[in-house]
């Protein structure tokens, strides 16, 4: 008899996650920021097949770097025309477990700018638990690194010393927490 695959619902805890990305800045530090809006369907394999359903979506206007003319520049045409482009989505569909204790790949389309691209995210399964009031929860650490030219993000100043004022690499650094629906 074939055995048959089930998957649980789960969802974000919005005020228990963390969506992020760190860039370096005229070549010598890096500058953070997150976004405060964003959501999603997450439906994960009940057993050994090892596929997940992740539809993940963030609102290009809820950039925060902690300075606002930097945020107005980040949602202007020169790079996520957020007027245009309200969202940036993820869609996952397979992971795959590694060598590390509790590490997995996850594989999935990153749409930015209507510009789609597979990308590859390391995820640490950081534990799973029932909070103080039954409900079963489950975090993972999340992180990635995207070349921002692929999603047509090329706004750059060269510098009179060498280099440019914002790199090409841009690292995802990602704290979640699900909660499991009945």
């Amino acid at each position: 008899m074939e055995k048959v695959s089930t998957k649980t619902s789960w969802i974000i805890d919005l005020a228990h996650s963390e969506i992020g990305f760190k860039v370096r800045h005229l070549m010598i530090s890096n500058v953070n920021g997150t976004f405060k809006e964003f959501g999603g369907a997450i439906y994960l394999s009940d057993d050994e097949d090892m596929t997940a359903e992740i539809d993940f979506w963030l609102n290009a206007k809820s950039i925060n770097t902690n300075d606002e003319k930097r945020d107005g520049h980040l949602k202007s045409d020169e790079f996520f025309d957020s007027k245009i482009y309200k969202r940036i989505t993820f869609t996952g569909t397979r992971y795959a477990k590694t060598t590390e204790k509790n590490g997995f790949l996850l594989y999935g389309d990153l749409t930015i700018k209507g510009i789609t691209k597979s990308i590859e995210l390391s995820v640490e399964l950081g534990g799973i638990t029932k909070d103080p009031w039954g409900n079963q929860k489950v975090g993972y650490s999340i992180k990635g690194e995207i070349n921002r030219q692929d999603w047509g993000l090329t706004w750059n100043t060269a510098l009179e010393t060498g280099g440019v004022m914002v790199s090409d690499q841009v690292k995802i650094i990602c704290e979640v927490q699900l909660t499991k629906q009945s």
